[in-house]
């Protein structure tokens, strides 16, 4: 049991980098208020592991202001809906208020001036809006989850595929359990990190045809990657009911994509998290069971 008395604040805590830094935490022995949306199974779990569960919207001041008291450092998602920026306002007052010392944002690999994603620009304008409190602030800018592949993942007549708009772009994808771990030593020595800016990339820098390759040896059947349009991808998001605001991110970040925005590998996950990446293989390997079927967000051929 750790003798550190901190609070740490876990928002989007259901969520799979959230989910994961709470465990972390716990399992070292520290206190964690982990704030979610509403009670359901997964807010139930988070209960029952040890973690003070609060109900909170990121956008309600009072919920927040309620949330960050007693805090040491939180942990700040955001997830691809309007409002961030408000979301994020609302925050940086409730936790300078409360007396907060440091938060870690989630930001992403396309964030920047010139960005065409909205939700990207806005990343970029939240992070120099943090910068500006008097909180130790981390910036962390994954590339592209490893869990993505399974989101538009496509098992049809024995083979995989993955239609996507991507070209002959490169990136290395990064687990979000990485992340986590990144996520929770940033929370419990942030002093080093103030006003860092950190890109997360998995081990190995590949295109899609090179990630297929990679994940038919390990899953033992044949994987395809078929490019496909942004506007044939953007097409069938907005046909699955896909917000507006994540259907524009995507289809502009797919540029970035392509201009290599996303492509690079560093060793930020091992040197601050402790451990090396997943590599795809590994990644893939410890969820073959989730590539048995489709995943929910495929482009059909």
């Amino acid at each position: 049991m750790s003798n550190d008395d901190r609070l740490f604040l876990v928002t989007g805590a259901t969520g799979r980098t959230g989910r994961g830094a709470v465990d972390l935490l716990l399992a070292g022995g520290h206190r964690v208020r982990a704030m979610a949306h509403r009670e359901d199974e997964r807010s139930l779990e988070l209960a029952a592991a040890g973690a003070e569960v609060v109900f909170a919207d990121l956008h309600d001041l009072d919920g927040v202001t309620a949330a960050v008291q007693g805090v040491s450092g939180a942990y700040f998602c955001h997830p691809i809906l309007p409002g961030l920026v408000e979301a994020t306002v609302i925050f940086a007052q409730a936790a300078t208020e409360a007396g907060v010392r440091s938060v870690v944002n989630m930001s992403q690999i396309s964030a920047r001036r010139e960005a065409r994603s909205n939700a990207a620009r806005q990343h970029w304008l939240c992070e120099h809006l943090l910068d500006r409190t008097d909180l130790l602030t981390t910036h962390i800018r994954p590339t592209f989850f490893a869990e993505w592949l399974k989101l538009w993942w496509e098992k049809r007549d024995g083979d995989g595929y993955l239609r996507l708009p991507f070209g002959e772009g490169r990136h290395a994808p990064i687990a979000a359990a990485d992340q986590s771990r990144v996520i929770a030593a940033l929370l419990l020595d942030p002093e080093p990190h103030d006003r860092a800016v950190y890109p997360l990339h998995g081990p190995v820098e590949l295109n899609h045809r090179e990630i297929a390759g990679k994940m038919a040896a390990t899953l033992g059947f044949p994987v395809h990657y078929e490019p496909i349009s942004v506007d044939e991808f953007a097409a069938a998001m907005v046909e699955r009911g896909m917000p507006a605001h994540r259907v524009q991110h995507l289809g502009n970040v797919a540029v970035d994509y392509q201009n290599g925005v996303f492509a690079g590998v560093n060793d930020v996950v091992e040197k601050i998290g402790g451990r090396a990446p997943l590599s795809v293989e590994q990644y893939t390997t410890e969820n073959k069971a989730d590539f048995d079927t489709s995943g929910p967000l495929f482009v059909p051929a």
